[in-house]
């Protein structure tokens, strides 16, 4: 293992990005959809995946569904550079594993969580910042609060020079569990599935990319279920708007928002966005998984060509 991990996880993931923006821009906009609203009080622009697609299509152009696309490939380079890089470390050196050499569950989801939680801390700015950019439509169309910015460097700037870095780092404290529930869960899922395959093939001459992408497709599953609650919450915290001295003006964190959600949308608000949020995080996440051991596999063999 070298540091090469690290980059080639980040490099994964921003594939992946390119072809499952256009699901997050859905899904941002169906999560801020009814905000502290009761169901049937307020008006739907987004009546489903498809019908979402269509409206932003038709009222944004076709170019909005890439909407935050710079601040999304940054977000996803920092945070799986971090957490592919750190577990991939922790799997080369066995320490995910049991005493009889099998996968351990409980030891994959410690560390893919430790990844987590590091990416996601430090790329929480462009979390917010995609947000921002995601959520910004024509009036007809539009949900939450609207944020005029006009790209990802001068919204960052205004940002720091409003609020300094705090405000850049307003919301991190929901990132972070967020990163805990979904990346332990789906590179613990991940490693475990494919542990199985290896021990266990369920086809003849299973090649490596199969078994990684049928890992990858189980990964994404327990991911997209564990993670879409603090996924709303962290969406409406990063998009609330804010006061003079950088408060938001609808929630005052984590515990107050979860709250608000539950008492005015119920149980069904920290779910919304979940068919966007799971169709895009499936093939999100089998891609990263994929892509990222298909340049292991590049980068191996070229070692391995340099050797003799």
């Amino acid at each position: 293992m070298d540091g090469t991990d690290f980059v080639l996880g980040g490099l994964g993931s921003m594939g992946a990005t390119l072809i499952t923006n256009p699901l997050e821009v859905v899904k941002t906009r169906m999560q801020l959809q009814g905000e502290l609203a009761e169901k049937g009080t307020y008006h739907k622009p987004y009546r489903g995946v498809l019908d979402a697609f269509a409206t932003i299509a038709k009222n944004d152009g076709y170019a909005a569904l890439q909407k935050g696309l710079a601040p999304s490939l940054c977000f996803q380079f920092i945070l799986n550079a971090c957490r592919l890089g750190i577990y991939n470390t922790a799997n080369e050196h066995g320490w995910t594993k049991q005493r009889n050499g099998n996968q351990s569950i409980l030891k994959s989801a410690f560390w893919g969580a430790s990844g987590g939680f590091v990416g996601s801390a430090l790329a929480s700015p462009f979390f917010m910042l995609r947000t921002h950019l995601q959520s910004q439509a024509k009036a007809e169309i539009a949900v939450g609060y609207q944020h005029r910015h006009t790209g990802m460097i001068s919204a960052m700037r205004e940002i720091f020079q409003k609020h300094g870095v705090q405000g850049l780092y307003r919301g991190v404290a929901v990132t972070m569990p967020r990163a805990l529930l979904g990346s332990g869960g789906q590179l613990a899922a991940f490693g475990y599935t494919k542990d199985l395959l290896i021990r266990h093939p369920i086809v003849d001459q299973q090649s490596d990319t199969f078994v990684s992408t049928v890992a990858g497709a189980v990964g994404g599953t327990v991911m997209a279920i564990t993670m879409t609650p603090p996924d709303v919450i962290a969406t409406r915290l990063y998009n609330q708007g804010v006061d003079a001295k950088g408060k938001g003006i609808y929630y005052n964190g984590v515990v107050d928002c979860c709250i608000k959600i539950l008492k005015t949308e119920g149980v069904a608000g920290l779910y919304k966005g979940f068919w966007p949020h799971y169709m895009r995080i499936g093939p999100h996440a089998t891609l990263v998984l994929l892509f990222f051991d298909e340049l292991k596999a590049l980068r191996n063999r070229y070692h391995s060509s340099n050797a003799r």
